[in-house]
């Protein structure tokens, strides 16, 4: 026993807290346009202290109204089908509204509710949409995978044809690599792969894709211990290149016309893609008038950045514009963010993103000259994401992170003219704006908050007006749990001269003479901040709140080496990636905050992490044993020798392995002197198990005590087994950072499937 039983009420509050739980505690913080009209109206669905609510917006005419009478909707909901409804919680998650009535599915049927007499009657279903398709942006075809080939059909039934036959096991067509293609996840919620990597052409009739040449590349292997079916063992092999291999997978676009039913192939070289299709990552897209594509590609080592023209008719692949540096060369801030590049002026100007001033900037380019027409944008802040661009008026709109004193993450909505002159802040407000884009382009709707300010969602024009109001959230409830909003702080770093910033959670009912312990939760990757500038907290926040709730001080910082701020703080990871993101800073914040606030216990501070947390935790441990004295590491990076490449070779450099050596954690296992709780999913495809597996052997080896945890069935994100990683995670840290014993009879409930969400996730 290490102490005296924890209070089953902690445990209960920490789990109301977790993200599946926040609309029970959090009204109205959400807003997703469902888009009607091509964006002149909208519906979406709130969570309010009513129940769920759905709304229908119309901008033109500036109101917000109930999309209907949701008592008497159901009250002829359930006369019409004979179940009981109740119209705070409505059984269908979306609705197919019009001016005389809605539709929508319910109790395994179709139903379309007249909204004149709330009459509900069955009635036949339009078409479900396949996740597995993409249609055409005029709704004449859908097109899929079959086997290794694409195939189209008509929507009507009509037709149904083979696009391609000469698609192969390693160079199929449409397919992302298997890191994403096939995923373990992906089969847990019953889809056999990703829909055809494709996009269409604006007319709806040609294809750009590419064929996914994935011959020569490694595989990985992983054993499905414990099938659900009770069968015998089964071995997956999915193909996973690592750092340093010469084979990895390659993108050979091609162009589909999908009528005429001929290929045309790039006469380019084929484009790297260790993890993502570029199509799906938006690095390859249509011109406007659909005579060209455009698609970039980085070399290996990602110091140079090039955009490229491919010729629709005849394949003719030509430089557009190219940029070299000396560390990574990227499209924008972060590495899963829209490249901040356009091509206008029907191909004569590209707008193009560099960071080539030390910030984060708008050039305007002359195409294949690649001259420089003008800086669009400069300044001591950064360019995090183009809005939308007029080219008829010649101005561009985006989001800019620096502007803010207070927090230079916080997102600010800007505009200039494409020559450079008439910079303007639409929101100046001080707080983080999230922005949605009309699909019409003619308005947007803002959510704006900051950690401790909750989300007001509006709909705002190009000149910043707010011309419709929409949601003002109501987080009593989540106040009423005993949460208090994060304090936002700022210290010096370890090298004493930059400032860095990161958010304290205090522990519930806070006693300014007690002394609490200290949990860490790192992000170890440079490729997205740990910390988010708005009132949603993330992943890892939802994970600080919890802690927090059982009784820890919870920090989080963006040290030296993260994204988001200027090139020079985002570079100090590169060649660097073994101080996880400023490991050294966040020791440096430790001290500096415990300096002043003598309730936290700098004896007793922990780390935890998933994935790059994960690496960083055992980093720390490893590190700083001095500090941290008790560490969870959840499904850990702890080899980037056998890691996909992107990672490795993009943010620590070309792979050399006396380098790459000194970057594992197994390494350095014989320096662990803290308590260590190993995690690990046995079908993890993203991180292997095995990597795991390496730095416990040389644990073993070394003689070292820790625990580990293997969990046989479970994926990267342990989807159906969160619940009891969670739980495991508490308890460990719990027993042997607070010095209590868990609450003997709590267990956590499984995580419900939202549905909702997933539906989204593939749309």
């Amino acid at each position: 026993m290490h102490g005296t039983q924890l209070d089953v009420r902690a445990y209960q509050t920490a789990e109301r807290l977790l993200r599946h739980h926040r609309k029970e505690l959090v009204f109205g913080d959400r807003v997703t346009p469902r888009w009607l009209e091509n964006g002149a109206r909208f519906w979406y669905s709130v969570s309010t202290s009513k129940g769920k609510r759905f709304v229908l917006v119309d901008v033109k005419a500036g109101t917000r109204q109930e999309a209907f009478d949701h008592e008497r909707l159901a009250r002829a909901l359930a006369e019409a089908s004979g179940q009981s409804v109740d119209a705070a919680a409505l059984p269908f998650p979306s609705i197919q509204p019009d001016a005389e009535a809605v539709e929508f599915d319910a109790f395994g049927e179709h139903w379309r509710c007249r909204l004149a007499d709330y009459t509900c009657e069955r009635t036949e279903a339009r078409t479900p949409g396949n996740p597995l398709e993409v249609v055409s942006p005029d709704g004449r075809y859908a097109v899929y995978r079959a086997g290794h080939d694409l195939r189209a059909r008509t929507l009507d039934g009509t037709r149904d044809w083979a696009l391609t036959s000469d698609g192969t096991e390693d160079r199929d067509y449409a397919a992302n690599p298997d890191y994403l293609m096939y995923s373990t996840l992906l089969g847990k919620i019953g889809l056999p792969h990703l829909p055809p990597a494709v996009a269409w052409s604006p007319d709806g009739k040609r294809l750009l894709t590419h064929l996914t040449d994935q011959r020569g590349v490694r595989r990985t292997h992983l054993l499905r211990a414990a099938p659900a079916d009770g069968g015998e063992p089964a071995l997956l092999s999915p193909r996973y290149a690592v750092a340093g291999d010469e084979h990895i997978p390659r993108a050979e676009f091609v162009v589909i016309d999908v009528e005429a039913g001929t290929v045309t192939r790039a006469q380019g070289e084929p484009v790297d893609m260790s993890t993502m299709s570029p199509i799906f990552q938006k690095w390859a897209w249509w011109a406007a008038d659909g005579s060209a594509a455009y698609y970039l590609s980085r070399s290996r080592d990602a110091r140079t950045l090039t955009l490229h023209r491919l010729d629709a008719a005849s394949g003719e692949v030509s430089v557009v514009l190219t940029e070299s540096g000396r560390t990574r060369v990227e499209p924008a801030q972060q590495q899963l963010q829209p490249p901040a590049v356009r091509v206008l002026a029907g191909g004569k100007e590209v707008l193009w993103y560099s960071q080539r001033d030390g910030q984060g900037h708008l050039y305007l380019h002359a195409a294949h000259s690649g001259e420089l027409i003008v800086p669009v944008t400069s300044g001591t802040w950064s360019v995090q994401e183009i809005l939308h661009l007029d080219e008829t008026e010649r101005v561009v709109y985006f989001t800019v992170a620096g502007l803010v004193k207070e927090d230079p993450y916080r997102r600010t909505v800007c505009v200039a003219n494409l020559d450079g002159s008439g910079f303007v802040r639409l929101t100046d407000d001080g707080l983080d704006h999230v922005v949605t884009l009309a699909p019409n382009a003619e308005y947007f709707v803002d959510s704006a908050s900051t950690t401790g300010t909750a989300p007001v969602t509006t709909v705002r024009d190009w000149a910043g007006k707010v011309l419709v109001e929409l949601e003002q959230a109501d987080i009593s409830l989540l106040r009423e749990t005993g949460w208090q909003a994060p304090e936002r702080f700022k210290v010096r770093s370890a090298d004493g001269t930059t400032d860095i910033h990161g958010l304290l959670y205090l522990p519930h009912g806070f006693d300014p003479a007690g002394r609490y312990p200290v949990v860490d939760t790192p992000y170890g990757l440079p490729t997205a901040p740990r910390v988010s500038p708005s009132f949603d907290p993330g992943h890892y926040g939802y994970d600080a709140e919890a802690l927090a709730a059982l009784g820890f001080v919870v920090i989080a910082v963006d040290g030296k080496g993260s994204p988001g701020r200027d090139k020079a703080f985002h570079d100090a990871s590169y060649g660097n990636l073994g101080d996880a993101c400023g490991l050294a800073d966040h020791v440096a914040a430790l001290r500096e905050l415990g300096a002043t606030r003598p309730w936290m216990d700098l004896d007793r501070v922990g780390v935890t992490g998933m994935s790059s947390g994960g690496y960083a935790a055992v980093r720390a441990l490893l590190k700083y044993p001095d500090v941290f004295k008790v560490g969870v590491a959840e499904s850990g990076m702890h080899d980037f020798r056998y890691l996909e490449p992107v990672l490795g070779e993009a943010y620590q450099g070309p792979f050399d392995a006396a380098t790459y050596a000194q970057l594992s954690n197994a390494e350095h296992a014989d320096r662990l002197q803290g308590r260590l709780l190993l995690v690990h999913g046995g079908l993890d495809d993203r991180v292997p198990p095995q990597v795991t597996l390496r730095l416990a052997e040389r644990l073993i080896a070394h003689g070292k005590d820790f625990d580990l945890l293997l969990v046989p069935d479970a994926d990267h994100i342990y989807f159906g087994y969160e619940h009891y990683v969670t739980q495991r995670r508490w308890d460990f840290l719990v027993r042997n950072l607070l010095g209590a014993e868990p609450p003997a009879d709590f267990r956590l409930p499984p995580v419900p499937v939202d549905m909702e969400a997933l539906a989204e996730l593939f749309a």
